[in-house]
């Protein structure tokens, strides 16, 4: 399938916003989620099963030429496969009209993208640690995500409601100015749109193609190299001799005794035992709801810091020099694992891979680590 390229001047953005579904949208838009879900697993569950039969083939000696044909993972091949078969199985055939098209393209684009990571990693052609064969998705951990391409896709006018494929109108938390004037000024496209649960509530993602006008950074003839550290978030040192340090802001240590003492009050209500079905009781839900929302405050303080951090440097340097840090490999040293997972050493790095992956003039692209760039300053 050939990439979506944007035409000259345009770039690719994500515009993101919180939703407010009724109970009646919240369960539809759980239903699209379910059968993407459902739809990866019986893609998965297709491929593979050619894979074990010919393998209980050729352990009775039959030939090559007389075992059963490898089954495609093309995405339009598993469209037309499964298209043959939700009217017929029996897991498909009771509710599949109930959901938009889209929700079950959504489950066999993403089985048909495991398979070939599978494919090119086993191949040797894809970077990064190896890559195992496709798995199916629990209903208890996957996460609800459906993506729609096709259909009335759109903000309205009033700038509080998107209407989605077979969803209807849904409100938003928050304004949809920022895409809204560029669809009304003539200057963006919509071309898909993502709905997503996590922290605890609903976003939708459009993803538009923009008109972007290049713009100089402040300072396109400096060069800055950021160190990355647990006690100093950052420290910059450009080629001018400044050198600048950010400090780690630490929000999960700062919640730690809110969180330990929320943790405590959960543990003490009767919680889910699955070995023995036994449901949670009214208490225990309230009191993990409490818990979670902690948590969703801390990630999105840090995600907010992580973003302005990183916009402010692509902003003012014309070369952004960051060091390759094998995050992976650190997080295994568990006195330091907590904290460098607070900090978002990976997170820094791309996002400032992709704030300067199309450099206005006067700025280079993200470049290697530059040792002698910033020698001497201190972590």
């Amino acid at each position: 399938m050939k990439k979506f390229r944007p035409q000259p001047g345009f770039v690719v953005q994500a515009f993101r916003f919180a939703l407010d579904p009724n109970a009646s949208q919240e369960h539809a838009l759980r239903s699209h989620c379910g059968a993407a879900r459902a739809a990866n697993n019986w893609a998965v569950g297709w491929v593979e099963a050619s894979w074990w039969q010919r393998r209980a083939e050729e352990s009775y000696g039959i030939t090559e030429a007389e075992l059963p044909e490898w089954r495609p993972w093309s995405l339009p091949a598993l469209r037309k496969a499964f298209n043959q078969a939700k009217t017929t199985d029996p897991r498909f055939a009771a509710w599949w009209e109930e959901n938009s098209k889209e929700a079950y393209s959504t489950g066999l684009a993403n089985a048909s993208a495991a398979f070939d990571n599978y494919a090119k990693s086993k191949q040797g052609k894809r970077r990064g640690k190896r890559v195992g064969t496709p798995r199916f998705k629990s209903k208890r951990k996957a996460r609800l995500a459906c993506r729609f391409t096709t259909g009335t896709i759109r903000v309205d006018t009033d700038g509080r409601h998107v209407t989605l494929p077979r969803l209807g109108t849904i409100r938003t938390h928050e304004p949809t100015v920022k895409l809204l004037a560029h669809v009304q000024a003539g200057t963006a496209r919509v071309l898909s749109a993502t709905v997503r649960h996590e922290r605890g509530r609903w976003f939708v993602s459009f993803q538009a193609e923009v008109k972007r006008d290049l713009e100089r950074v402040a300072r396109p003839d400096t060069a800055v190299g950021i160190d990355l550290g647990v006690k100093t978030l950052a420290v910059m040192a450009d080629s001018t001799g400044e050198i600048r340090t950010v400090p780690n802001p630490g929000h999960y240590d700062a919640a730690r005794k809110q969180l330990r003492r929320a943790s405590r009050t959960v543990s003490r209500r009767q919680g889910p035992d699955r070995r023995t079905g036994r449901k949670p009781s009214k208490r225990w839900e309230k009191a993990n709801a409490q818990r979670n929302k902690m948590h969703h405050r801390v990630a999105n303080l840090r995600e907010d810091a992580l973003h302005k951090l990183t916009t402010s440097v692509a902003a003012e340097y014309g070369t952004v020099v960051v060091e390759d840090l094998n995050v992976a490999g650190m997080l295994k040293n568990r006195c330091l694992a907590r904290r460098i997972a607070d900090a978002g050493f990976g997170e820094i790095r791309r996002l400032l891979g992709y704030k300067t992956r199309h450099p206005p003039r006067g700025r280079e692209p993200l470049v290697p680590l530059l040792e002698d760039l910033f020698r001497g300053a201190a972590r």
